[in-house]
């Protein structure tokens, strides 16, 4: 695997699955996932076409701040993250239960 291969394979963390990203699955054949802080547009483009063999139309990105939240008598912080809606070409699905 060469390394440029190598480097798009973790551009994706993870897929999100929750109510509202399915709709947007079954609706508009948009699917969410999460990925690096430092991933643009074009490397989650072109990491969904190499993992999943489908063509993407479109990418839009949104950055997640992290909670403020209290442990115990201390405030911490949750880490922010990044969130990439990925919108599939006419034809082309992602089925994660064989993926």
């Amino acid at each position: 695997m060469s390394v440029q291969k190598n480097k798009l394979a973790n551009v994706l963390l993870a897929p999100i699955v929750s109510e509202k990203s399915t709709i947007a699955a079954e609706e508009s054949n948009r699917f969410v996932f999460k990925v690096q802080k430092v991933a643009t547009k074009l490397e989650i483009k072109k990491a969904v076409e190499l993992m999943f063999d489908v063509e993407v139309d479109s990418v839009q990105v949104l950055n997640v701040k992290g909670k403020v939240k209290r442990f115990g008598r201390s405030l911490g912080k949750r880490s922010d993250w990044k969130k990439a809606y990925v919108k599939l070409k006419s034809g082309h699905d992602i089925d994660f239960a064989s993926a």
